[in-house]
Parts: C-alpha cells; sequence; structure tokens
C-alpha cells in the first residue's frame, strides 16, 4: 500500500545568499528541521546568489526532473582581468588594458554565444574525474582535460556597461557554465574578464520572487515550514 505524502515532501524555493555553498544549505535545513532526505537541484557556486530549489523527503525522487529545467541568470562581467576560476574568487593570473567598449558592442561579441555549442567545465567545478572533483585537482595545481558538453544559451544580452564592468542577463540550459561564457567572451573581446556577480532570477517555473530568503527559513518552525512546501504531486504534475 502506498504511503501517503506528508506536508514535507515537496520543494521550497530558497534564496541563497553569497557565501554558502548548495551543500552547505541543504545540510541547515537538514539539520534545522531533523529532515532525513534533503537536496537541491542545481548548484550554485558559493559566491552566487538566489534561487536554489531545495527538495524535501520525497520531494527528493523529482530532483533530476527539476534539475533539468532551463535556467535564468542576471550577473556582471569585469572585463580587462582573468582568474583561474573565471570569477571574482579565484586568483588573478592576467591583468590587461580594457579596450573603449559600449552596450551594442558587448551585444555584438555576445550574439556569438547564443545557440548550439560545447562547452568546457573549468577546472574550478564540481565535474569529477575518475571520482574526483576538479576543484580539488586544481587546489593542488594539476589540470586535467575535461570533456565538452553540449549546452544551448537561448539569449545573452548587456544592458548597462561602465567601464569596466558590464551587466547582463542570460538564459540557458542546465549545466551551462556562466563563468566559462564570461572567461571566453573576455578572450573574444582581447581583454580577459571573469564573472563579478551571479544571480538565478529563474529555473523553469519556478522565480526568484517567490522564493523565501534562506535566513528567514532558519527561523521558522517545521508547521510554518510546511506552508512554503510546494507539494509533491503539484511539482510532479507540472
Amino acid at each position: 500500500m502506498m504511503q501517503e505524502f506528508t506536508a514535507l515532501d515537496g520543494a521550497i524555493p530558497i534564496d541563497k545568499p553569497a557565501g554558502p555553498t548548495s551543500h552547505d544549505v541543504v545540510d541547515a535545513i537538514r539539520r534545522h528541521f531533523n529532515i532525513k532526505k534533503v537536496g537541491h537541484c542545481g548548484t550554485l557556486d558559493p559566491n552566487a546568489t538566489g534561487l536554489l530549489l531545495i527538495v524535501l523527503g520525497r520531494g527528493t525522487k523529482l530532483s533530476e526532473k527539476l534539475m533539468s529545467d532551463d535556467k535564468i541568470y542576471e550577473g556582471s562581467i569585469k572585463f580587462g582581468e582573468s582568474t583561474d576560476s573565471y570569477d571574482a574568487g579565484g586568483e588573478l593570473v592576467a591583468s590587461l588594458p580594457v579596450p573603449p567598449l559600449t552596450v551594442q558592442q558587448l551585444n555584438d561579441a555576445a550574439t556569438a554565444f547564443v545557440g548550439d555549442q560545447m562547452q568546457i567545465p573549468p577546472m574550478v567545478s564540481a565535474v569529477k574525474k575518475a571520482g574526483v572533483p576538479l576543484y580539488k585537482l586544481a587546489r593542488k595545481g594539476v589540470e586535467v582535460e575535461r570533456e565538452a558538453r553540449l549546452i544551448h544559451i537561448y539569449s545573452f544580452q548587456f544592458g548597462k556597461y561602465e567601464e569596466p564592468v558590464g551587466v547582463f542577463r542570460l538564459a540557458c540550459t542546465k549545466g551551462t557554465y556562466v563563468r566559462s561564457v564570461a572567461h571566453e567572451l573576455g578572450q573574444k573581446l582581447g581583454c580577459g574578464a571573469h564573472l563579478a556577480t551571479l544571480r538565478r532570477v529563474n529555473s523553469g517555473k519556478f522565480d526568484v520572487a517567490q522564493a523565501i530568503q534562506f535566513e528567514e527559513v532558519l527561523k521558522l518552525t517545521p508547521r510554518e515550514l510546511e506552508r512554503h512546501v510546494i507539494p509533491f504531486l503539484k511539482l510532479a504534475a507540472g
């Protein structure tokens, strides 16, 4: 006989702050509410903020389905400085003069990234090689060959530019490394670049406007948490 779903079988959209890893958020919720099964649908780097969909209880069975949704990000790219991780958390590896740029020029260059492409994950990433996360190898100064992955970028547009920082919005498929896009755009423009800030604003039918702040979640009682949970059957039908 099938067990009935509880009010904590489902998902809760969290607005992750900069600092904690996605796993930190999962771990904190698991311990705070004493829920055995907790997971997330799509890693956000520690410095990234925004929508992190947390699955609870039997909602974890829908992780793969929810993880495969398309994503929308907003962020900023700093030109003239390249880092080893392709974002602001890495070590500076090159600094070059930034040519005069306009929003139009950035958008013209960004069009080359729209569509299907094979993307090589950065060394500082959670992708595993022979069972070992690449970032652990990178910390030891080891660089290994990475397998390129097929991704699709639906749109990539800049709305503002104040030298040396451009503000953008990007819509893409799962598994897209936005910091790799920032790095490659910098190479294309001949001055280098890195991802300065990143915020996930949408994943499938979920929007960050519906999300609850991570700090606020940890102030809730289990009964209060139930009011924020999207039920399993609603998720499965979506």
